[in-house]
């Protein structure tokens, strides 16, 4: 490690060497067993004698500060407690970040969770990744001749992969798209971003949905705009409690988040319709609409007309992996251009050998087959999820009717019943869950979300047998 020290004119170099070392050991800087650069390289790139280093180098040694290892090297002495800890500003007035970050909630540590039995909603299964063909397709692209010069391609995505998804969410959506409608984005959360950057103002009033998914809330929130929750029933987005100032409405119609239920047709004409009256956008959140398991597919909202008001934000989070990190939006064509000036500014673009190598999955028919094999996985876990429900849990929760996504929402019967305390006492227990009572705003609901894509099938069972037993 290049170790960083400023030397001020020519007098006492040795000691300055000696007191910068010595303060970056007690600041914690340099943990213990940090090697040092030898002495003949650190004179190098200081520019001062090999002997200053060595003089400053032994100093430090005979005060326990560092051990030397003949032949191997000089390192940081174990068992010295810093001072502070190294984040410490010590005297420095701190600043203070805008007041919004305060009132949103700790960031959620979205890493895998421990739990022996994970009913996390939204986690596909990792274990059926075709692993295989993408480290094929990926070895491809990162390749010379694939990488080539190394420079950036445009922001709106790689243009083979752009293709790709218009033709597949032109399929297997009914969406109407060319590539040039199709912006690549690192996840859905950043193609939320991206239009509302380009299409609100601070203060401007947006719409969503409650209970909703509280990522966009969040995200909406703390870039300054007015968020106001509006209520859900049993035919999705309730469109007469629309504030009338709203510029942007999301929603997710197809399986919504959290209570797992579709946006009727008759109100996603409504929605469409107060959009063209209002000069709203809609975000149409398609997050995890290709696994449907029985009934006819549900026209998405951008499939019904009313393009200029409607952008269909895709993710391949759930069909693949959360951690590839590819999402994309189609765009109204009025919004395209200045979408790819905000992309650029935000990231330049999303990663081009992720790009290719997904381009090429699709393009080979390899996503399509993956798709396949998934929706028949999940088909058999959904209805043993819901079964185990109807008959296990009877009159303790009532399952919503859903055929589609990767998770089943049960609300609980009991008036009293706490489910963020539930939810507590089955982690404890061993089983994951989501509490939908912390993800409404406004309109209280009480239930759990229950996910069957992070485990097995021989799982499911037992998991649910022991989450019976925290519903007292």
């Amino acid at each position: 490690m290049d170790l960083h020290v400023r030397l001020d004119g020519r007098g006492d170099l040795s000691g300055q060497l000696y007191r910068q070392v010595r303060a970056a050991i007690l600041a914690g800087r340099l943990p213990a067993g940090q090697p040092l650069p030898p002495t003949r390289e650190l004179a190098g790139d200081l520019g001062i004698a090999r002997n200053t280093v060595s003089m400053a180098y032994d100093r430090l040694a005979a005060e326990g500060f560092l051990t030397a290892r003949p032949g191997v090297g000089t390192f940081v002495a174990s068992g010295l407690a810093p001072d502070r800890p190294p984040d410490d500003d010590g005297d420095q007035v701190a600043l203070a970040p805008r007041a919004v970050w305060a009132e949103l909630p700790e960031a959620a540590d979205l890493a895998a969770a421990e739990a022996e039995f994970d009913f996390r909603p939204g986690v596909p299964d990792a274990t059926l990744f075709p692993y295989a063909a993408w480290r094929r397709v990926t070895a491809r692209q990162l390749r010379a001749t694939a990488v080539g010069t190394g420079a950036h391609i445009a922001a709106a995505g790689h243009p083979p992969l752009r293709a790709a998804i218009a033709r597949h969410v032109a399929v297997a959506r009914g969406v109407p798209a060319g590539p040039d409608d199709v912006v690549v984005t690192s996840g859905s959360q950043q193609a939320v971003d991206l239009i509302a950057r380009v299409l609100l103002s601070p203060g401007d009033v947006v719409a969503v949905e409650d209970p909703g998914y509280p990522l966009p809330r969040k995200l909406l929130t703390s870039s300054g705009y007015s968020v106001v929750p509006v209520p859900v029933d049993g035919e999705g987005l309730v469109v007469d409690a629309l504030p009338d100032a709203a510029r942007l409405v999301y929603v997710t119609p197809s399986h919504q988040f959290p209570l797992g239920t579709s946006m009727s047709l008759g109100r996603r004409l409504a929605l469409l319709e107060w959009a063209r009256r209002a000069g709203a956008l809609i975000v149409e959140d398609d997050y995890d609409s290709e696994f449907r398991f029985a009934g006819r597919p549900f026209e998405p909202l951008a499939g019904l007309g009313a393009a200029g008001h409607v952008a269909y934000v895709g993710s391949f989070s759930k069909t693949l992996l959360p951690t590839l990190r590819l999402g994309f939006v189609v765009a109204p064509r009025s919004l395209r251009d200045a979408m790819h000036k905000a992309k650029q500014l935000l990231d330049w673009h999303t990663a081009v050998p992720a790009q290719a190598a997904l381009a090429e999955l699709i393009d080979e028919g390899l996503f399509a087959r993956h798709l396949k094999a998934m929706r028949r996985v999940y088909a058999r876990r959904h209805h043993l999820v819901a079964s185990l429900l109807r008959r296990d849990f009877a009159g303790v929760v009532e399952p919503v009717p859903s055929l589609v996504g990767l998770h089943v929402t049960a609300l609980l019967t009991d008036p009293a019943a706490d489910d963020v305390e539930v939810a507590a006492r089955a982690r404890s227990a061993g089983v994951e869950v989501l509490a939908l009572s912390p993800l409404a705003v406004a309109h209280p609901v009480r239930g759990l979300a229950l996910g069957y894509g992070a485990i097995a099938d021989d799982r499911i069972p037992a998991g649910l047998t022991r989450l019976r037993r925290c519903l007292r």
